[in-house]
């Protein structure tokens, strides 16, 4: 079983995403980390370059500018995300 952890500031959000992510069978971590997103994910690329990271987001310009972007690697979703879409692309991204 892939392990994902999340890192999701808003609260309501959080628990809905745990939820919809253990129904789809995944086992779910949660961070709260003292960085942001995208500095977490660029900390977890240098030490594991083979991570699969994933944002959903509705700053998906903020996660692709070159300036504040995510690890090249790293799936960007748009908010709102459909709960389908949402498992069908961690789905995709693990089987890659």
């Amino acid at each position: 079983m892939a392990k994902i952890i999340l890192a999701e500031d808003d609260g309501d959000m959080r628990r809905f995403l745990v939820k919809a992510l253990q129904n789809a069978g995944y086992d779910v971590d949660i961070v709260m980390p003292e960085m942001d997103g995208i500095e977490l994910a660029r900390r977890a690329s240098e030490l594991d370059p083979d991570i699969k990271i994933m944002f959903i987001t509705g700053f998906a310009a903020v996660a692709l500018n070159p300036d504040t972007a995510a690890p090249k690697t790293a799936k960007v979703l748009s908010k709102p995300v459909h709960l389908r879409e949402l498992v069908n692309e961690v789905q995709k991204m693990l089987a890659a």
